[in-house]
């Protein structure tokens, strides 16, 4: 049983869990805003708000980690949108639900940027 774990397995082991994450992360990064399945896009949220929350202190050690995770281009926006949620005290992010996919029935949603 389940019970109190956190996070979802979406059918993968956990090195592949990671690479969606980062995958998706990154993609949510460059463009602000990505469609996906709305387990995927409720598993991304937290993961993608701590990053910005770290960006707002802009310490060598969290540029450190930024940069062993994501790519100098991810790294160069993740800390634009530090600043310019530097007076937010979080909530980045919002899911819009939309219906579901025809082919498979899954659920699907959007996640953005709050501006």
């Amino acid at each position: 049983m389940r019970h109190l774990k956190k996070g979802r397995k979406f059918g993968r082991e956990r090195n592949q869990r990671r690479a969606l994450m980062k995958s998706l992360a990154s993609s949510f990064f460059m463009l602000g805003r990505i469609k996906t399945t709305e387990a995927k896009a409720k598993e991304l949220r937290p993961f993608v708000e701590k990053f910005i929350t770290r960006a707002k202190n802009p310490a060598p050690a969290n540029g450190r980690l930024f940069r062993k995770l994501f790519a100098p281009a991810v790294v160069k926006k993740i800390m634009e949108l530090g600043r310019t949620f530097s007076g937010r005290a979080g909530g980045y992010t919002r899911i819009v639900k939309l219906g579901v996919r025809i082919s498979d029935g899954a659920k699907m949603a959007i996640i953005e940027l709050v501006k």
